[in-house]
């Protein structure tokens, strides 16, 4: 697949316009089907993956860094480290709970163990931690470039305000920007667009959205009267109110026009708007790899995009 490379917000990464997240790792895709996944993912073009060292600690019998660890050995043994862009994230890992400075150095180091890598090419402040003086928090992260230990800097899962917060402390302290943000943001959740999008225009983000598929309420498969065997049935079924059948009604309908499947539509909608880098998704199989790689060769027109607007609308004050 031939896909024209994006550049993240300000750095020097290229990626690939659909980053592979790798959330499932360890969790509902084994060891060897997560392998699959990444060669195929990473045969058809692809270069960058999304993790995070909290992956995935909430299965039972997992300790979290599973889905790191499986991705250092995948690396080890393609020896391809150096051909993809790898994003992973802090604060939420058992061992290395939080944002104080000490514990983003040791959890940093631990991450790096697990990815039999000397250097994170994206890493994320995973979730907001109030506790620890923001100042503090981005000047350790702000370290780690220092060091060569992480590439570039990006923020997930934080409010609009600290945010912006975040810039001032950078530029008042003179130290290393994000270029990167990462939120909830899909076609039935649009918040996005009112509250963090001037941001990520004003400081020159790319923008990487997570539930890029709302838990896979956004492939289709989740509608009335149909029962869903999935991990994440529970957080798609949610979906299924007003907003949502007018939401898949109007996915139907492009999907048909352009042959297409429901969930490349989808991708395809959320990769032509402002400010939007790569949209992350997760495949456990490699069956449900092809729909997620369409999204990339996808045009829609302004007419299409008009219709899957409309049609969401309401998800905007959500």
């Amino acid at each position: 697949m031939t896909a024209s490379r994006r550049t993240i917000g300000s750095s020097d990464l290229e990626v690939f316009p659909l980053s592979l997240g790798g959330n499932v790792f360890g969790w509902t895709a084994d060891r060897q089907t997560s392998f699959d996944v990444l060669d195929a993912y990473t045969a058809a073009g692809g270069n960058f993956v999304d993790t995070a060292d909290g992956y995935s600690a909430w299965v039972p019998g997992n300790t979290g860094g599973d889905s790191e660890r499986i991705l250092g050995e995948w690396f080890d043994a393609r020896g391809n480290r150096d051909q993809v862009v790898l994003a992973t994230k802090v604060s939420q890992h058992p061992d290395f709970k939080g944002l104080a400075p000490d514990n983003i150095r040791r959890a940093a180091d631990a991450s790096l163990e697990r990815l039999k890598s000397d250097y994170i090419d994206l890493y994320y402040a995973h979730f907001d931690d109030e506790s620890v003086p923001l100042e503090e928090t981005v000047a350790a992260l702000s370290g780690l470039v220092d060091a060569g230990k992480v590439r570039y800097i990006g923020i997930s899962n934080y409010s609009p305000e600290r945010i912006e917060e975040w810039f001032r402390i950078t530029e008042r302290e003179g130290l290393h920007r994000a270029v990167a943000l990462q939120p909830h943001y899909n076609l039935v959740e649009r918040a996005y667009e009112t509250s963090y999008r001037p941001i990520a225009e004003r400081e020159g983000l790319g923008v990487m959205p997570y539930f890029a598929l709302a838990a896979g309420f956004l492939t289709g498969k989740y509608r009335d009267g149909v029962t869903v065997d999935s991990p994440r049935a529970g957080g798609a079924a949610k979906y299924l109110d007003e907003t949502g059948r007018s939401v898949l009604a109007a996915l139907d309908d492009v999907a048909a026009a352009h042959d297409a499947s429901v969930a490349s539509v989808a991708l395809a909608w959320l990769a032509a708007q402002p400010t939007i880098t790569a949209p992350i998704a997760s495949a456990r199989t490699t069956d449900q790899l092809p729909d997620l790689l369409a999204s990339v060769g996808l045009r829609l027109t302004d007419d299409e995009l008009a219709s899957l607007d409309g049609a969401s609308e309401a998800a905007k004050a959500a």
